[in-house]
């Protein structure tokens, strides 16, 4: 969900900021087409992004197909959303950095080509090992994009909009990763649901979306200026700054708790909507993960200006209340609880990783930024996977209910601990800007008494 690039490799000035892209004159004329390709390119890898992150999440309304022509039941749905979760997590450290000196426009398109193989794998072998193969190569093409795509919409904003604040690259990656996430399962199901073909026509389409984003991609321009000497390749390295190792981990359980809630309603969800609350609707299965994704991205862009500590608090109070309507709407079915739930936890959750990041990004070294980010994407992804797999085991022994209200306590737990250290060291880093901000007023005063 956000960039996870090594610091200070080569210049990732956009053309015309410097480096070789930027000298020697150029008139008005050319500035203003530079200017005008580059705001062209931000909206094409905008939509590329968003429709590759959909497509990762195409099969979420499906899998209770697949259970019915399979017989699997829903431990193995939680095993094959883990592969996914496994590929990602491989690849955010093995490529996602790789776009530094790489180049973005390239590695965009090497991801947009890896999540179209796996479309053709899921088309090709429609079994059980061919949904959990194409799944990870699915989540390695999600590993090597987010990071690259957040960097590519910055850069391509940075050189049509010079001097103009982020926020616009930063909402559209927003909305491209979590809102691509969500119209995925919303385009699934529907078309599952009204056209027909249920297994094959999904993955069409989203297929052709991404081509058109592949083919648009050759008209961005590159953000990256190459190093004339490749530097040595590494894996994505993982530190915990020592000083606030305590608040860091905090970040990093709220992370995972927050990730866990996403996973339920890109896995198990769909089946407890068909089975326990008895509605076999494959668009109202995409709708719901739709939603919670949706208002994950909301909350982001709405509490964006807010203070670390306020996107903290409401955050996680909303994924507590929000998991707490979720178990009630599954011990006294109820579809339009399970809804409501949904969009609250989704909503908190998004709020609150935004927290969690910003935190990570506070109390690590610049320097080690990407090392300390990595860490934290790692115990999200763990999340994703993790509890849903716990989850999936768990209804093998106990009632469907039981093992949601399990699963939705030890989040809950979870959160409110993590919680309670966060916004302790919210306040704690909020102390020395509040003291800079006196006495820059206080100077400021003497000056103007002067």
């Amino acid at each position: 969900m956000s960039a996870l690039t090594h610091p200070g490799r080569p210049d990732l000035r956009p053309p015309g900021h410097g480096g070789q892209a930027g000298r020697g004159h150029r008139q008005p004329g050319s500035r203003a087409g530079n200017r005008r390709r580059h705001g062209l390119a931000f909206w094409l890898v905008g939509y590329t992004f968003a429709v590759t992150m959909a497509f990762s999440a195409v099969p979420t309304p499906l899998y209770v197909l697949y259970q019915a022509r399979d017989g699997f039941g829903a431990l193995m749905v939680t095993v094959i959303f883990a592969a996914y979760a496994a590929g990602v997590v491989a690849s955010l450290f093995l490529a996602g950095h790789v776009s530094d000196w790489l180049g973005r426009r390239r590695m965009a398109a090497v991801a947009v080509a890896v999540n179209m193989a796996s479309g053709a794998l899921f088309l090709a072998w429609p079994s059980v090992t061919g949904l959990i193969a194409g799944r990870v190569i699915s989540g390695i093409s999600i590993g090597m994009l987010t990071a690259t795509a957040t960097a590519y919409l910055s850069e391509l904003h940075a050189a049509a909009h010079p001097g103009r604040p982020r926020t616009r690259a930063e909402m559209v990656a927003t909305t491209a990763n979590l809102g691509g996430l969500g119209f995925g399962p919303l385009l699934a199901g529907f078309l599952a649901q009204y056209v027909g073909d249920p297994l094959r026509l999904p993955y069409l389409v989203a297929e052709a979306l991404m081509l058109v984003g592949a083919i648009s991609l050759a008209l961005a321009p590159e953000t990256v200026t190459r190093p004339g000497n490749r530097p040595a390749y590494r894996p994505q390295r993982v530190s915990v700054p020592v000083v606030s190792r305590s608040l860091f981990f905090a970040a990093g359980a709220a992370a995972a708790a927050e990730f866990a809630l996403f996973g339920l309603f890109t896995s198990l969800a769909p089946g407890v909507i068909a089975g326990l609350l008895h509605d076999r609707s494959h668009a109202l299965a995409g709708a719901a993960a739709f939603a919670v994704f949706g208002a994950a991205a909301l909350a982001q862009i709405v509490l964006s200006r807010a203070h670390v500590r306020r996107q903290l608090g409401l955050g996680l109070a909303g994924l507590i209340t929000g998991l707490a309507v979720v178990t009630l709407a599954i011990w006294h079915p109820s579809l339009w609880l399970l809804l409501a739930g949904g969009v609250v936890a989704g909503a908190g959750a998004g709020a609150a990783f935004r927290g969690s990041v910003a935190t990570v990004i506070a109390i690590t070294p610049p320097h080690a930024r990407g090392e300390g980010l990595a860490g934290l994407f790692l115990a999200a992804y763990t999340g994703l996977a993790v509890p849903v797999v716990g989850l999936g085991v768990a209804t093998q022994s106990v009632p469907a209910r039981d093992a949601v209200l399990g699963f939705a306590a030890a989040l809950a737990g979870v959160a409110a601990l993590a919680g309670w250290r966060l916004l302790q060291g919210a306040a704690a880093l909020a102390r020395p800007e509040r003291g800079q901000a006196r006495r820059g007023s206080r100077t400021a005063g003497a000056g103007r008494s002067m």
